[in-house]
């Protein structure tokens, strides 16, 4: 992309799409081709340590980055999809540089203002190291948002879990019934429409 006259490149990926509570969140970064952490990979295949330490040397070694959550009310007020796709012009958006260029975890074009052209690459986090690093910086930070909820609503386990649907969290959800940061149209299919208008009455 560089040899074909492109100079400001973002990366932008998702973290959370799949979960069932808290904010799915998006990472935007333009890295300086001259200071890239080594160890840099799709964040899924990353041990949360080594993950955690890459996400701070990006951040001070990066050109520059945005992270941006959009939170379980709007997802379900808009449907995830759409969700995932405002998180991600919020974080490009936010970059202290105008990308020339976005590249695009994934198949799905994400829509940026008429000056910003945008790739789509799937399995992008595994081939482009820009994504990969976007994908970091949006995993540790929603990964954070969710350590920080399980201080406030420590039965469901969402230090463990990030508000995934494990075992765990489902047992939890029918035992105690949903919280604030859940997703209301993601746990129906967990434990049930009626199960959930109980607990809504409650």
């Amino acid at each position: 992309m560089r040899k074909a006259g492109y100079s400001a490149i973002a990366g932008v990926d998702e973290a959370g799409r799949g979960a069932v509570a808290g904010p799915v969140v998006a990472g935007a970064v333009i890295l300086d081709p001259l200071n890239i952490p080594k160890g840099v990979d799709d964040s899924k295949k990353l041990p949360e340590r080594v993950r955690e330490n890459i996400s701070l040397r990006l951040r001070v070694s990066a050109l520059t980055f945005c992270v941006a959550a959009v939170h379980p009310g709007i997802i379900d007020r808009i449907n995830i999809l759409q969700a995932t796709l405002r998180a991600m012009r919020s974080a490009v958006s936010g970059l202290g540089v105008s990308p020339d260029l976005v590249l695009v975890d994934g198949n799905q074009r994400v829509g940026f203002d008429k000056d910003t052209e945008e790739k789509t690459i799937i399995r992008g986090d595994s081939r482009a190291i820009s994504i990969a690093s976007a994908s970091i910086l949006a995993k540790t930070y929603r990964d954070q948002i969710m350590r920080t909820a399980d201080l406030s609503f420590p039965e469901y386990g969402f230090a463990k879990h990030k508000g995934y649907a494990t075992e765990v969290h489902r047992k939890a959800l029918v035992r105690y019934g949903p919280c604030e940061i859940h997703r209301g149209t993601f746990i129906e299919r967990i434990i049930g429409r009626q199960t959930l208008l109980d607990f809504t009455d409650e």
